[in-house]
């Protein structure tokens, strides 16, 4: 059973709810200003800064979410949630009101922030409120927000812009805030005595600024600056070496931000490996699945943004057997996008992706569930922040590693659709590589009764 530091079950329905609101609005934030671009350049300039408005969101996002994930368990959920959703609040009226793009860039980082405790936090809280056999087909709830809102948000983006304006892009999150504010404190209810916490400053600061180089360094690397240029080098290095500081300084704390037995438990060690792997394949299918069926294949923009459908299946297997079943229709998946070529059809694009989006559903949630399940409530926060900031890894990765395949074959002209076929080609070759490793790692997994075994130990002994 899920454990009983929530209100009563028959608020679990409306605490369900909220999180989809909230995740929602992070979701919708990192798309819908794309196709604003035209109407804010012309409103308030920046065109040549104007990428960093999606680099900024999703570093301060990504490189906060550990430190959020444990105090999600200093200091419970509800407060870290709705100190994202404020936060998140906050950064929307500014964005809205920027006067300059700079000033639109420095409160996309608060939204960013806001961002950071909003995600691990929703998916906490059903880790708390569900019971593992229930999580999966509720996480594919919250997960399915996602896949509503690549939709939604450019659609939302346009219509803005057109016909409004683009500031409403950001004006819109206030009454959603507000709702899924009002929805959490109204429903969600935890309890249980804490003690006093322990807050390691020291190795926040470490970790933060130190992921905040190495993420920087990998979005913006071979884009912003050459690799083996001496910012790329310095910038690099200076994180890494914050990193193995950060290492030994959590040795000695008394609550470290993020506990080094994390990366000694094999179940906790290879599902985030896989998250990794998770998040570079999905930022790779969604980034040039598209193009390829657009620029290379003819299609329009709506047929070539349904290749990307993704489905989510109930866990009923286990842990293992799951993960297993869905990295090889991964990997299958994925060696069949080496088949596809200049004469292909759109339906074989979407056949192929929808492959690998079936095995995505068998792998994502199982290995977030696995982790969660071998853990207490006291530690879920800081395990599930983990998996999350990962994958978020993985998709930086992605970015860096796909996008310099991409630019070695297209180089600086104008793709031709010859260009685009053996840069996008060479991309899949990456992508089985990937799934290869991923079906290897799933393969090591321990099925769910040995992780929930795990869980009954630790609580015993707690």
């Amino acid at each position: 059973m899920a454990d009983n530091r929530l209100g009563l079950r028959g608020d679990r329905g409306a605490v369900l709810g909220a999180m989809m609101l909230a995740t929602g609005l992070i979701a919708i934030d990192s798309t819908i200003i794309a196709t604003a671009v035209p109407s804010v350049v012309r409103d308030i300039g920046g065109f040549h800064e104007f990428p960093w408005l999606f680099s900024i969101y999703l570093l301060a996002q990504a490189v906060s979410v550990p430190v959020y994930g444990k105090l999600n368990d200093l200091f419970g959920r509800k407060p870290v949630i709705l100190f994202g959703i404020a936060l998140f609040l906050l950064g929307s009226i500014f964005c809205g009101a920027a006067w300059n793009i700079w000033v639109l860039i420095a409160f996309r980082v608060v939204q960013g922030l806001g961002a950071g405790a909003i995600q691990p936090t929703t998916i906490t809280i059903v880790g708390d409120l569900y019971s593992v056999e229930e999580r999966a087909k509720v996480q594919g709830y919250v997960a399915s927000v996602w896949g509503v809102s690549s939709v939604v948000g450019p659609t939302l983006g346009g219509v803005f812009s057109e016909y409004v304006s683009w500031r409403w892009i950001f004006f819109v999150n206030v009454p959603l805030c507000l709702l899924a504010a009002w929805m959490i404190m109204r429903k969600f209810h935890e309890r249980g005595d804490r003690g006093r916490p322990v807050i390691d400053y020291k190795g926040s600061v470490l970790l933060t600024v130190g992921l905040t180089l190495l993420v920087l360094g990998v979005l913006e690397g071979g884009q912003a600056w050459g690799w083996a240029s001496p910012i790329s080098v310095a910038i690099l290095g200076l994180g890494a070496s914050m990193l193995v500081a950060f290492g030994f300084v959590e040795r000695t704390a008394a609550q470290p931000v993020l506990p080094l037995w994390i990366f000694r438990r094999r179940l906790l060690v290879t599902s985030g490996q896989l998250s990794v792997g998770i998040g570079a394949i999905l930022l790779a299918l969604s980034s040039y699945v598209p193009t390829f069926a657009q620029e290379v294949l003819g299609a329009g923009p709506l047929v070539a943004g349904l290749a990307c459908i993704r489905d989510r299946v109930y866990l009923r297997f286990g842990f293992r057997v799951c993960a297993l079943a869905g990295t090889t229709l991964v990997f299958l998946g994925s060696a069949l996008l080496l088949l596809l070529g200049r004469d292909s059809s759109v339906l074989e694009v979407a056949g192929f992706c929808l492959i690998i989006g079936l095995g995505m559903g068998l792998t994502a949630s199982p290995t977030l569930i696995a982790a969660q399940s071998s853990v207490g409530w006291a530690e879920r926060g800081v395990v599930t922040a983990n998996n999350i900031f990962l994958r978020s890894l993985g998709s930086a990765l992605g970015v860096a590693i796909f996008g310099a395949v991409a630019n070695a074959v297209l180089g600086s002209g104008e793709p031709t659709a010859a260009g685009l076929t053996t840069a996008v080609h060479r991309i899949f070759i990456g992508i089985v590589m990937v799934a290869g490793v991923m079906l290897v790692l799933a393969a090591l997994l321990p099925g769910r009764s040995r992780a929930e075994s795990a869980n009954d130990r630790q609580t015993a002994t707690a």
